[in-house]
C-alpha cells in the first residue's frame, strides 16, 4: 500500500484501512491505527476522530489517531460522508446532521470490533469536526469522552457571519441567492461547486489574501499539509442545512460526560471554543496553548498537548 499522508508513519503503530456504513447506507473510509503491541485477545479505549473542515484523514485527523494509538488507544481518523475516500453523491456536500451521524458511525464501527472495550470510546474533533463531535455526543450515550482543537461551529459562522457580523436583511439576501442557486443545480443536474485550494502544492500565499484566507492557504495550499483530496470547497447549497441547523443547541445534555476544549491563544477561531466552553456544563476543562495559530493544533506535534490528551482520555475512558 502506498503511504499517502501529509506524516510519517510511526514504527510503533499497526495502521489499517477500513470501511464501514453510517445510518444512511453511506460507506465511510478510516485509517485505523493500533499499538504495535496490540494483544487482540484484550480490550482497548478508542477514539473515533474528524478533520478539520474542508480536510481528510490523511491530514491532522491521521496525526492524532497515530499519536494516541502510540499511546495505547485502538483511534480511526475517518473522512467525512461525500468527501475524500468515503462515499456518498453529490461530491462535496455538506451536511451538518449527516457529518454529526458520521461520529456515531464510527462509535458503531469500533464498538463491534473484539479488541475494542465499547464502554470505553471517546471522540476528538478538530476545527469543524469538534461541533460534530459535540452534536453527535448531544444525543449519543455510547461518546463517553469528548475533546476539541481549533473549535469552528460552522452552523453559527454560516448563519450568523463571522464574529456574529451578519445583518438579518444579508442573511435573508444570502438565502434568496440559494434558493437560486437551487434551481440552478436542479436545471445543470450538478450543483455549484465554489473552487476550493489548488490540487498540486502553491509554493506561496497570494497576495491580498485576509489573514483568516492566508494561514489556511498556509496548510491546504502549501506542502506544510496540502493533500490532493483536500480542496476544502462544499456545494454552495450545503450553506442552507448549516443556516437551519444549529450545532450547540443542548450541549449541556452532554454532561457528566467530561468535555476538554482546546484552543491556540493565537488562534483567530477562539471565540468558538470560549463561548461553547461557557455553555457546557461541568466536568469541562479548557487548555489554551501558549503562542499557537488556529491551523498550529492540526499539525504541530510539539504543541498539540498529547500528554494533556492521554490523561483526559486515560482517566474518563476507565
Amino acid at each position: 500500500m502506498t503511504w499517502d499522508k501529509t506524516f510519517k508513519l510511526s514504527d510503533k503503530v499497526i495502521h489499517e484501512k477500513v470501511s464501514y456504513p453510517n445510518r444512511y447506507g453511506i460507506t465511510l473510509s478510516a485509517d485505523m491505527y493500533m499499538p504495535k503491541d496490540i494483544d487482540k485477545s484484550k480490550k482497548y479505549p478508542a477514539l473515533v476522530i474528524g478533520t478539520p473542515y474542508g480536510g481528510v484523514k490523511e491530514q491532522g485527523a491521521g496525526i492524532y489517531a497515530q499519536t494516541m494509538a502510540e499511546r495505547g488507544f485502538v483511534a480511526i481518523a475517518f473522512d467525512e460522508s461525500f468527501n475524500g475516500e468515503s462515499g456518498g453523491e453529490p461530491r462535496h456536500t455538506s451536511s451538518p446532521e449527516i457529518f454529526s451521524e458520521d461520529f456515531s458511525a464510527g462509535v458503531d464501527f469500533l464498538g463491534t470490533r473484539p479488541f475494542v472495550d465499547r464502554n470505553r470510546i471517546g471522540a476528538i474533533g478538530i476545527c469543524g469536526s469538534s461541533a460534530f463531535a459535540l452534536k453527535a455526543a448531544q444525543v449519543d450515550q455510547r461518546i463517553k469522552a469528548i475533546a476539541t482543537a481549533s473549535m469552528y461551529d460552522m452552523s453559527r459562522l454560516i448563519r450568523n457571519g463571522w464574529e456574529d457580523s451578519m445583518t438579518p436583511e444579508e442573511r435573508t439576501k444570502m438565502l434568496t441567492e440559494l434558493g437560486e442557486q437551487r434551481w440552478k443545480d436542479f436545471e445543470n443536474g450538478t450543483p455549484g461547486l465554489p473552487e476550493g485550494f489548488p490540487t498540486v502544492a502553491a509554493d506561496s500565499i497570494p497576495e491580498g489574501l485576509d489573514p483568516v484566507m492566508s494561514e489556511f492557504w498556509e496548510y491546504y495550499a502549501m506542502p506544510r499539509g496540502h493533500h490532493p483530496r483536500a480542496q476544502a470547497a462544499f456545494t454552495l447549497t450545503s450553506n442552507m442545512a448549516f443556516t437551519n441547523f444549529p450545532l450547540m443547541n443542548f450541549v449541556e445534555d452532554i454532561s457528566p460526560r467530561p468535555l476538554l476544549f482546546i484552543m491556540g491563544e493565537k488562534a483567530h477561531s477562539r471565540y468558538f471554543t470560549e463561548d461553547v466552553y461557557k455553555m457546557a456544563k461541568e466536568p469541562k476543562e479548557l487548555v489554551i496553548i501558549p503562542g499557537a495559530r488556529h491551523i498550529d493544533l492540526y499539525d504541530r506535534v510539539d504543541m498539540i498537548p498529547f500528554d494533556k490528551l492521554e490523561d483526559f482520555f486515560t482517566k474518563n475512558l476507565k
